[in-house]
């Protein structure tokens, strides 16, 4: 019996990528390269700094300039937050039928919580959220099962009596390792060369809605 459900946020809930976008196609600006079109940043904007620097400079952690530069897009995203950023269409619907079926709903995301909680402000979801738990809230991120299993506690609710959306494998990778059923939001920006179908989730929908007709 499924008694809550657990959202990832970028690429789930709400679609960041134009603000993220927003704050690595400044850097490349900055030194003399041409933007990418909002369909490449989309793939790898769950990822957050680090997909996208990766994408955009080809960086990774450990690289000599990736703390500075990663530095350098958080203060720039940070200053356009919540300047194109949307709701997903029907999710609104979505958060209104699961509170009418007084099914409680939270948020599991990897986003820092200086980011994720004025968005969620912005976006009217934090009164709303039984839970939002943010990627530095606890010891360890997704794809670890840590932040769901922090998720379920705080809303009081058993593992395998919970559901989690995501759009990204290391979500199914976290819900599976937590006991969590998995869901892909095959909507979002699916940060991975694997197809969602060979990911190992219970269900893939195409549009928020879909997810009422799974309950």
């Amino acid at each position: 019996m499924i008694e809550a459900i657990l959202f990832d946020f970028d690429g789930t809930i709400a679609d960041t990528a134009p603000d993220l976008g927003y704050a690595l196609n400044r850097q490349l600006i900055a030194r003399g390269f041409s933007p990418l079109p909002i369909e490449q940043i989309r793939t790898q904007a769950s990822a957050g700094s680090r997909g996208l620097l990766n994408l955009g400079f080809n960086l990774k952690p450990g690289d000599s300039e990736y703390e500075t530069m990663r530095d350098e897009f958080l203060r720039f995203y940070a200053e356009r937050l919540c300047h194109e950023t949307r709701l997903f269409p029907g999710i609104v619907a979505v958060l209104d039928r699961l509170e009418v079926d007084h099914l409680p709903w939270g948020i599991v995301t990897n986003k820092p919580a200086r980011f994720t909680r004025p968005l969620t402000h912005a976006l009217g979801l934090e009164q709303r959220a039984a839970c939002i738990i943010s990627g530095d809230e606890t010891t360890n991120t997704k794809p670890h099962p840590e932040p769901l299993l922090t998720a379920c506690r705080h809303i009081n609710v058993s593992p395998q009596n919970c559901i989690y959306v995501g759009d990204d494998i290391r979500d199914v990778k976290a819900s599976l390792a937590a006991g969590i059923k998995p869901i892909v939001a095959r909507y979002g920006y699916l940060g991975s060369d694997a197809p969602p179908e060979s990911w190992g989730a219970d269900h893939i929908i195409d549009r928020p809605e879909e997810l009422l007709n799974y309950l």
